[in-house]
């Protein structure tokens, strides 16, 4: 064997054995704890990470999203060059205290990304006032078809919360919480289909909106699929279709609770809408509204049907006892 042909080899297993190394693509890459590869295989080439305290991962997309972070380091071994793609970093924040009042003007954004896929959170995420969409991938906003979870921006696991995010108009779905979860200080821009969907599915689970806004919902801002109660609280809906319906037609006929304190609806043309038949309440109290939806209209009851069929309207009004005020309808 010659020298020549040595060397061929030696470059060869070296050049294996970096690639082997390397994150493939939807890999971990980083963490808390994590003593693994953080080297990007140049087989995979990476268009974005999404970082936190706890998990980074390696994802690919046709379309480079715009971060507010970027970073970008090349090492050069033998022949193979490796570089890392941009990253944005962030880290949980001190718990601060809960919203106890309403906001009614979008707050200014404190950096913009585009996700290529949506962001599966674990945990505690606090995005910074930080603005998130899906401009560029099979998450933008496709109108009022039907798109599931796949198009979210942001998934929540059983438990998870997030805060201080304002989700942009470039998307599908903007929050999916898989079971009950927190969702404090998050803004929708321009709500596509719906803003966020609840699929818990015990009778006991709660999920709580506290804070923020959603502008611009031609149908729903809350939906709920799943089972337990919604709380929803300090909360500013300007020109929606509801702000709150308990499904009225999925696969599972669950009972649905909502509980609705301090809201101020600008524009809209119902509240809430539950459905009586399966044993759906709304609690309100401290509702504020601009006339539209009227007082009359703040709650809604409907009969809730079998999959593929539409619910009729039963009546709203204060005189269904399935809609509890605890307080007469304000202005705002």
């Amino acid at each position: 064997m010659t020298g020549v042909t040595t060397t061929r080899l030696v470059l060869f297993a070296t050049f294996i054995r970096v690639a082997l190394a390397a994150v493939p693509l939807y890999g971990q890459c980083g963490g808390d704890g994590w003593t693994g590869e953080t080297t990007w295989s140049s087989l995979v080439q990476p268009a974005f990470t999404l970082t936190s305290k706890w998990y980074s991962q390696c994802i690919a997309s046709s379309a480079s999203p715009t971060t507010t972070t970027k970073s970008s380091t090349t090492t050069t071994k033998s022949s193979t060059t490796t570089t890392k793609s941009s990253t944005t970093t962030t880290k949980p924040a001190t718990p601060t205290a809960a919203p106890s009042g309403i906001t009614t003007v979008l707050p200014a954004s404190a950096g913009y990304t585009a996700l290529a896929t949506a962001s599966v959170i674990s945990g505690s995420f606090d995005g910074k006032m930080v603005k998130y969409d899906r401009k560029g991938s099979s998450g933008e906003c496709q109108g009022q078809t039907e798109t599931g979870e796949e198009d979210a921006v942001f998934i929540l696991q059983s438990g998870a919360s997030i805060s201080n995010v304002i989700i942009g108009k470039d998307q599908a779905e903007g929050i999916h919480c898989r079971g009950p979860c927190t969702v404090t200080n998050v803004w929708w821009e321009d709500v596509c289909e719906d803003a966020i969907t609840i699929k818990q599915t015990g009778s006991g689970d709660v999920s709580t909106i506290n804070g923020g806004g959603a502008f611009n919902a031609d149908d729903k801002i809350v939906q709920h699929n799943g089972a337990g109660r919604v709380s929803i609280s300090n909360f500013f809906a300007s020109t929606f279709g509801k702000l709150y319906r308990a499904c009225g037609n999925c696969a599972t006929h669950y009972e649905r609770h909502v509980t609705v304190n301090n809201v101020c609806l600008k524009s809209g043309s119902e509240g809430v809408g539950i459905n009586t038949n399966w044993g759906d309440t709304a609690t309100l109290s401290n509702i504020k509204t601009s006339g539209k939806p009227s007082s009359a209209n703040v709650c809604c009851t409907y009969t809730g049907v079998n999959q593929g069929s539409e619910p009729s309207k039963i009546g709203c009004g204060d005189g269904y006892s399935a809609c509890q005020f605890s307080s007469a309808v304000g202005s705002c």
